[in-house]
């Protein structure tokens, strides 16, 4: 890839084609979201998502850096 000139590997390449698919998902509105866990920022250990929706209050997950 670093020796194909840019527009050329766009060209084979479709990445907004690719990128839009992959963003697309598969769940609705209204539908359960799948279980999954992820590191805590301290690094105390997991903590899943089924543990946070136990308590019945909604959660609200931000990806991102303020940095």
């Amino acid at each position: 890839m670093a020796r194909i000139p840019g527009p050329v590997a766009f060209l084979a390449f479709p990445f907004e084609t690719l990128w839009t698919e992959a963003r697309a998902g598969k769940l609705r509105p209204g539908e359960v979201a799948p279980d999954f866990s992820l590191s805590k920022v301290d690094k105390s250990g997991p903590i899943q998502l089924s543990a946070l929706t136990a308590k019945g209050r909604p959660v609200v997950l931000i990806f991102g850096s303020y940095t």
